[in-house]
């Protein structure tokens, strides 16, 4: 259920939680007085922590928009694994 805000003929305001398939009020349910709805800013979108990774996209990041720290991260990883395997290791004892 949305939360619609009214606005009475008098002024004041009232909200009031309704279906987005319901018509909007006419009149207010408390004093019969005309009333319309307000538009407001809307409970708008929250992002918390440290951003958006391959793993939030829907197809697994198959055809996501990548940035440019993704992309340094993915050619510095690349780069260790193959310094790594050139670069023989011994073991003394």
């Amino acid at each position: 259920m949305t939360t619609y805000e009214y606005r009475r003929k008098d002024g004041s305001v009232f909200t009031t939680q309704q279906r987005m398939s319901e018509d909007a009020l006419t009149l207010c349910p408390t004093t019969g007085q005309q009333v319309e709805r307000m538009i407001s800013g809307g409970g708008g979108v929250i992002y918390k922590g440290s951003g958006w990774y391959v793993k939030d996209y829907k197809n697994g990041g198959k055809n996501g928009p990548t940035s440019s720290n993704e992309e340094k991260s993915t050619a510095a990883t690349s780069e260790a694994k193959s310094t790594s395997a050139a670069a023989p290791i011994s073991v003394s004892e």
